[in-house]
C-alpha cells in the first residue's frame, strides 16, 4: 500500500478528511510501526478505530501497529513555533536571521507566513532558494493546510551581535610550523631566533618573525625622493634591496635596507645562498607585508621533509549548504525486518558521488576538471537519514557532451555557490564519518584536490561498492545501472544525488549480504 493509497483510505472518514501523515516511527526493539495523523477536525472514536485497522493492513502481520491522531489547528502563535523549532534544528544560519517577532502569519484557504528581512538577509533567502519550500513542506507534515512562504521587508537596524559572534568564528586558529636553523653564519645580528617559520604558514601579522630559505631574486631598489610643493627634490631617495626566497613550501619577497657596518656582506650574497631572517610581518593596504631587519647566513637542515601542516578545523556551522533530514519511506521495508550488521549499525557514512566537467581529477593528468554537483546522503545506524546535494559553479563552459550525459545546463549553475564556498560545509557534513562510492577514489581524487586548496584535508577511509560487488555477486559489469538493477533499485542515472541515494542503498544491502565491513 502506497502513502498516497493510505491516505485516500484514511480520508473515507469525515473527522478525518484533512488529516496528514505526520511520521511513521519504527520500534525495532519491540517490532512495531507507530503511524502519527494530524487532523484539524474533531473526530470520533468510530473514526479512530477504523484507521487503527487501515494501518495493520498496511504493515506487515509480523509488525505490530500503533495509530496516534492528534487534532492541531494552524493558529498563528503554532505555525510561528513549528517555524522557529525548525531552523533552529535545521537552518542555523536561517534560523541566527528569523526569530519570532520577524514571521506574520495570515490565516485562509493556503495560510501564508511572512519572513521579515533586511536587504542583506533577503539576498541570503534568494541564494538559498530551496529553504522556502522546505518549511512549506514541513508545515504541511504537521498542519492540514497549504502553506505559502513569502520574504518582505524589515528594517532590523544594522549587524546583530550574532552576526559578530559568527564572524569571529572565521579565524583560523592553526599554529604554523617551524623547522630549526642550521649552518648559522652572523651578518648582522647574532642574537636572533635560530627556528624559522615555514613559508606557506606566514600568514599572520608579527612584530618579530623569522623566516629561512634559498635566495632566487635580488633587487636593488630606491625610495622615492622627497619633495616639496614645488616639485623640487629635497631628500634623495634611500637605497635599499629587494629579496625572494624560497623554502620546501613556499616563496616569500621581502625589503631590506642595509647597514653600513654589514652592506659590504649582505652585498656578496646571491641566488643560490640560504639565509635566515628576521624582521616584521605587517598588514599593509589590508595586505601581510614582510621587511627583514636583520639578515644572517642559514640553512634548514639536510634531508628536511617539511612536516603536514594540520587541515582547517570543522567548521562550527553550515554556510552555504544545509543538509536535510531525509525520510525515504522505501528503505523502511515495512513488509520485512532483516538483522543490520553490527558494523553497519554501529558506524556513520557519507555516500556520496559528484558530477564533474571531465575526467582529470589530478593536476598530473592535465589541467583539473571542475566539480557542478555534490550529492551525498549520511547513513546512521543502518538507515539512510540526511542528505547534503548543492550545484556547484564550475566558473566554466561546459561542454556539449557533459550536458548531454548529466542533464546539467550552464543556466542551471548561474548563482550556484563555488567550489571554495562549498568545501567547508561538505567537510563538515563528512566529519566523523566512513565515506562511501561506486568507483569511490574517482571521486574522492577531486574532494581531496579542491579541499586542499582551501586547507581543508580529507583522510577519510574509504569503501568502495564496486570493489564489494565484484567480491560477492556475478554480473556481466559492476556500473552502477547493473547493481541496482540486481537489487531492484530505479533511480535517475547520471544525477550527483540519486547516483549517491542508490549507491547507499546498495552499499546497506551488500554489507547485509557480507555481515560486515570488508577488511583494509
Amino acid at each position: 500500500m502506497t502513502q498516497e493509497e493510505f491516505l485516500s483510505r484514511v480520508h473515507e472518514r469525515e473527522g478525518l478528511k484533512h488529516a496528514v501523515l505526520n511520521k511513521i516511527t519504527l520500534d525495532k526493539r519491540a517490532r512495531r510501526c507507530i503511524f502519527t495523523l494530524i487532523t484539524d477536525l474533531a473526530y470520533s472514536k468510530e473514526d479512530e478505530i477504523a484507521a487503527e485497522q487501515i494501518v495493520r493492513q498496511a504493515v506487515d502481520p509480523s509488525l505490530g501497529a500503533e495509530l496516534v491522531v492528534r487534532k492541531v489547528v494552524a493558529d498563528p502563535q503554532l505555525v510561528r513555533h513549528k517555524i522557529i523549532e525548525y531552523l533552529a534544528e535545521n537552518h542555523r544560519a536561517a534560523s541566527a536571521c528569523i526569530r519570532a517577532e520577524d514571521i506574520e502569519v495570515k490565516l485562509g484557504d493556503t495560510v501564508e507566513f511572512l519572513f521579515g528581512v533586511d536587504d542583506a538577509e533577503r539576498g541570503f533567502f534568494e541564494k538559498n532558494e530551496e529553504l522556502m519550500p522546505r518549511v512549506e513542506k514541513m508545515l504541511g507534515r504537521n498542519f492540514c493546510n497549504t502553506f505559502q512562504g513569502k520574504l518582505v521587508y524589515k528594517d532590523k537596524g544594522g549587524i546583530t551581535e550574532d552576526a559578530e559572534e559568527e564572524e569571529e568564528e572565521v579565524f583560523d586558529y592553526r599554529p604554523a610550523r617551524t623547522f630549526p636553523v642550521v649552518n648559522f653564519e652572523t651578518i648582522d645580528e647574532a642574537n636572533v631566533p635560530k627556528v624559522a617559520t615555514y613559508l606557506s604558514d606566514c600568514d599572520f601579522a608579527s612584530n618579530m618573525l623569522t623566516v629561512c630559505g634559498e635566495i632566487t631574486y635580488i633587487q636593488e631598489r630606491e625610495t622615492k625622493p622627497k619633495t616639496d610643493e614645488t616639485g623640487a627634490v629635497v631628500k634623495q631617495g634611500k637605497p635599499y634591496l629587494r629579496f625572494t626566497i624560497a623554502d620546501a613550501t613556499g616563496k616569500i619577497a621581502f625589503s631590506y635596507f642595509p647597514r653600513k657596518k654589514t652592506e659590504e656582506k649582505i652585498r656578496s650574497l646571491k641566488a643560490g645562498d640560504w639565509i635566515v631572517c628576521t624582521g616584521a610581518n605587517e598588514l599593509f593596504n589590508d595586505r601581510l607585508s614582510f621587511t627583514a631587519k636583520f639578515i644572517n647566513r642559514g640553512s634548514e637542515p639536510e634531508g628536511f621533509v617539511p612536516e603536514k601542516r594540520a587541515g582547517k578545523a570543522t567548521p562550527i556551522r553550515y554556510s552555504k549548504v544545509f543538509p536535510e533530514k531525509l525520510t525515504d519511506y522505501t528503505q523502511l521495508n515495512l513488509f520485512e525486518q532483516s538483522i543490520m550488521p553490527e558494523d553497519l549499525v554501529k558506524n556513520t557514512f557519507v555516500v556520496f558521488d559528484l558530477e564533474t566537467t571531465g575526467l582529470v581529477n589530478t593536476p598530473a593528468g592535465g589541467k583539473m576538471d571542475a566539480i557542478t554537483e555534490i550529492g551525498a546522503v549520511k547513513i546512521i545506524g543502518g538507515e539512510i537519514r540526511e542528505r547534503f546535494t548543492t550545484l556547484v559553479d564550475p566558473e566554466r563552459k561546459l561542454d556539449e557532451e557533459i550536458v548531454k550525459l548529466t542533464g546539467i545546463t550552464d543556466e542551471m549553475l548561474k548563482g550556484a555557490p563555488k567550489i571554495s564556498e562549498v568545501i567547508p560545509d561538505f567537510y563538515k557534513f563528512c566529519d566523523g564519518c566512513l565515506l562511501v562510492g561506486h568507483n569511490v577514489q574517482f571521486d574522492y581524487k577531486f574532494v581531496q584536490y579542491y579541499s586542499a586548496q582551501e586547507e581543508y584535508v580529507f583522510e577519510h577511509k574509504t569503501y568502495d561498492t564496486v570493489s564489494l560487488a565484484q567480491s560477492m555477486l556475478f554480473l556481466s559489469n559492476y556500473k552502477l545501472n547493473t547493481v541496482a538493477d540486481y537489487f531492484g533499485i530505479a533511480f535517475n542515472h547520471h544525477r550527483a544525488w540519486d547516483d549517491a541515494l542508490t549507491t547507499a542503498k546498495i552499499f546497506i544491502e551488500l554489507i547485509k549480504m557480507k555481515k560486515c565491513l570488508p577488511k583494509a
